[in-house]
């Protein structure tokens, strides 16, 4: 026979869950209790977010530490912040570390802050040109005077090699090269 307890014990309990299961009480509290493990979440699919501008991108490359430097120091950073499209031939912290000893301090002066631009814009397209779309030929650049551009044994811009292409920006592309190039009409010995 069963014991009057445990007849009990079923009506408490089967109060208990009517109770919580017919509440109209707005004021109703629930309880959970502590767990160990971590909660699930669902995060909504996202694109992957866009680069940033020229800028942004060669910021987040320590290989271009210098090169950003000199775009803070010709007052170019708002420029190649701006919508582009740009294609930019970027040398890298050992491109600018093989020019003549004491030229790249000389560069960084406020007193040479135009030569520095000259230089920094003849590094620019004024348009957006992806690796498949480059042919040989000289390029006009921002500053002026046109980049020549080879294709036999690899992409050269001038004499410089094309070592990374198509790292993508929001206003454009980077390339990365393994030197400086300068303007044929800029001397820099007479720093």
């Amino acid at each position: 026979m069963i014991s009057k307890k445990l007849i009990a014990a079923g009506l408490v309990a089967a109060t208990l869950v009517l109770a919580a299961c017919g509440s109209d009480d707005k004021a109703a509290t629930t309880t959970v209790a502590p767990t160990t493990e971590a909660p699930m979440t669902t995060e909504p699919m996202t694109e992957p977010a866009a680069p940033g501008d020229i800028v942004a991108v060669a910021s987040a490359n320590p290989d271009f530490s210098t090169l950003v430097t000199a775009v803070s120091a010709a007052g170019l950073v708002e420029t190649l912040q701006g919508p582009g499209p740009f294609t930019v031939f970027a040398p890298t912290n050992a491109a600018f570390a093989a020019l003549p000893a004491g030229i790249l301090d000389k560069l960084l002066l406020p007193e040479n802050k135009e030569v520095l631009a000259q230089i920094l814009t003849y590094h620019v397209v004024g348009s957006k040109v992806m690796a498949a779309d480059v042919v040989a030929g000289d390029v006009p650049s921002v500053q002026g005077e046109p980049i020549t551009i080879t294709t036999d044994g690899g992409v050269k811009v001038n004499n410089a090699n094309v070592t990374a292409t198509d790292v993508a920006a929001s206003n454009g592309v980077i390339h990365v090269i393994d030197a400086v190039i300068l303007p044929p009409s800029l001397d820099i010995s007479t720093l």
